[in-house]
């Protein structure tokens, strides 16, 4: 990463860190020194862990911690940025200059001033983006704002000023970055009005603003148990179009890709309305964009692929995709021991249904590989998911191969 300053190697090439410099704590060099209220200084980073993790004394001293202000210590971070200056010839980059942390009186001020509905639109917006801004800057950031009952205020903005379209896009932009409680999400998902809006929003002219709504209405699903709330929200008028759309046209944005997926298979998860991604052309795109995805987004995709083989309307369209039964084959063993059983569930519904799909597993190699897995340190239902399907493509297997053998048995089966 630019600007970061290498430690650990510093003692090897013959360079020592004066004593000073180092954090109590973590015993590197500080790149943001700051003050305690015993006079002790630490890297802020260093400092923050300690007291997240329930400490109310000084390291070094062991006294009480009075209070939990951080001041910066300015005087020693220019020396120790003097320091690496001077040292630049072994390798040393300079530090660069930390960001403090919003200040909670700022940040309640922007809120309000954001809230403000009686305001001129110009400095609420102008509020907004300075959240945006602080949020984006950090998670200390984004902490001092979530304290401040922001998620609440920004929810108002959201689904209040849908007249001024500008600040309620702003506002979502802020609000996706935090993660909301069960009761935020059932305020938003409770409400039909708030659930078209977003169902519209994923049709919006900017890219931005689509992956912002599709984003939101994971958090809301992700973030609710109930099961009536999270059907009438997958139920919600073209909400798999706009989701399904994402991943089609905005490949060539990671961030898309990621939250399509994401929010795709937080939607198929409620079982009555999976057909609906059938309808909105699901299974043809998770397979053309299987291949562009890193390896959490592909576990989502393949067990949104296993979900949607569990209904009839969507083994028929995975079967009728050239692609699918081989990238599956070909999965088996390749991304991670969740992938291998979302796989090989998504080749068992396929080939239960088919004999196609059969005959195109078995030419895909998926008799070596399921012995493979059989045999692997895998998980026991992709055991078990694996050994079903062996039984099931018995008749399938060539002549010669070994799994028409008497030596292989499949035992222990537990339906899928």
């Amino acid at each position: 990463m630019p600007g970061t300053t290498i430690v650990e190697p510093l003692d090897l090439v013959g360079l020592q860190i004066p004593y000073h410099f180092r954090c109590p704590i973590s015993l590197e060099l500080m790149r943001d020194p700051v003050t305690v209220c015993t006079g002790q200084t630490y890297d802020r980073s260093s400092i923050e862990s300690w007291v997240a993790t329930g400490n109310t004394t000084c390291p070094v001293t062991r006294a009480a911690l009075s209070d939990f202000t951080f001041i910066p210590n300015h005087t020693l971070r220019r020396l120790i940025q003097d320091w690496c200056v001077e040292n630049q010839a072994l390798g040393i980059q300079r530090i660069p200059t930390p960001k403090q942390p919003a200040d909670p009186v700022m940040v309640r001020a922007l809120l309000t001033q954001a809230s403000a509905v009686s305001s001129p639109f110009q400095p609420r917006l102008s509020a907004l983006r300075r959240l945006k801004g602080l949020a984006r800057d950090s998670d200390k950031n984004r902490s001092v704002i979530s304290s401040h009952d922001a998620r609440e205020v920004l929810i108002d903005i959201v689904f209040s000023d849908t007249g001024s379209s500008e600040l309620s896009v702003e506002a979502l932009a802020v609000l996706v970055m935090f993660q909301l409680n069960e009761s935020e999400c059932e305020s938003i998902g409770s409400d039909p009005n708030r659930v078209v809006y977003l169902s519209r929003m994923l049709f919006h002219s900017s890219i931005e603003v689509r992956i912002n709504s599709a984003s939101l209405i994971e958090n809301v699903l992700s973030g609710t148990r109930s099961p009536d709330l999270r059907a009438q929200v997958s139920n919600a008028d073209d909400i798999f179009e706009g989701v399904v759309d994402i991943l089609r046209n905005l490949n060539s944005y990671p961030r898309a890709l990621r939250i399509g997926v994401r929010a795709l298979f937080a939607l198929c998860l409620v079982k009555q309305t999976r057909h609906k991604a059938v309808q909105a052309g699901a299974p043809a795109t998770l397979i053309d964009r299987l291949a562009d995805l890193d390896k959490c987004d592909a576990e989502r995709a393949l067990a949104t692929i296993e979900l949607l083989c569990r209904i009839p309307s969507g083994c028929s369209a995975f079967a009728a995709h050239a692609l699918t039964v081989p990238l599956l084959v070909k999965t088996i063993l390749k991304i991670s021991d969740r992938a291998t059983e979302y796989a090989a569930g998504a080749l068992m519904a396929l080939c239960s249904e088919s004999e196609g799909s059969q005959r195109e597993a078995v030419s895909a190699g998926v008799l070596t590989q399921l012995l493979l897995l059989v045999q692997s340190d895998c998980t026991e239902r992709a055991k078990r998911k694996a050994q079903m399907l062996l039984k099931l493509l018995r008749d399938s297997w060539p002549e010669d191969s070994i799994g028409n053998s008497d030596d292989f048995a499949c035992s222990e089966i537990v339906p899928f």
